[in-house]
């Protein structure tokens, strides 16, 4: 089972340095890890609407007669009303939201996890080696691996079959 302290070692280890023990470690490497990761996959997670991350969601409305975005959502892809900061306003009682949420490192598929350790090596770089070298060659890594892991997901279906179409109907 892959946990963020797993994704972050892996980062780490890009760079050369140690791998981390725990989470809760006071070394420098583990207090970079805490202090980034979270926002560096939510970021990542957010930036495309990933198959494994995408989630449709039933809303019914609140005391104030709006929908609130639950917290877990990164991401609103497709509403049946108005998005209003973390609201939606819609005349209906209950909606449904297409939306990007929030993963568990668990759940990430391998071209994920490949990507945001190279993206976690970039961000740790600057702080724990300095070298704009590394960093330059960790971004140009980072971005292939970005448009592979893109590709793969986007090319991930799920056949619904052949709806309903006049020519195919008449034809048999």
């Amino acid at each position: 089972m892959l946990t963020k302290l797993d994704l972050c070692s892996m980062a780490l280890l890009k760079l050369g340095e140690s791998p981390i023990q725990s989470w809760t470690d006071d070394s420098v490497n583990s207090r970079l890890a805490r202090t980034l990761y979270d926002a560096v996959a939510d970021s990542l997670l957010s930036i495309h609407p990933w198959h494994f991350a995408t989630q449709e969601i039933s809303l019914r409305k609140n005391s104030d007669g709006n929908f609130l975005v639950p917290d877990n959502v990164l991401r609103v892809l497709k509403s049946d009303g108005k998005l209003v900061g973390k609201y939606i306003e819609s005349s209906s009682e209950s909606i449904k939201i297409l939306a990007i949420v929030r993963m568990t490192p668990d759940t990430y598929p391998s071209y994920f996890v490949s990507m945001l350790a190279t993206r976690l090596a970039m961000e740790f770089c600057i702080p724990l080696t300095g070298n704009q070298t590394v960093f330059r060659t960790l971004a140009a890594l980072y971005e292939s691996e970005l448009q592979t892991a893109k590709f793969i997901d986007s090319t991930i279906s799920v056949a619904d079959g052949i709806q309903e179409f006049s020519l195919i109907s008449t034809r048999f």
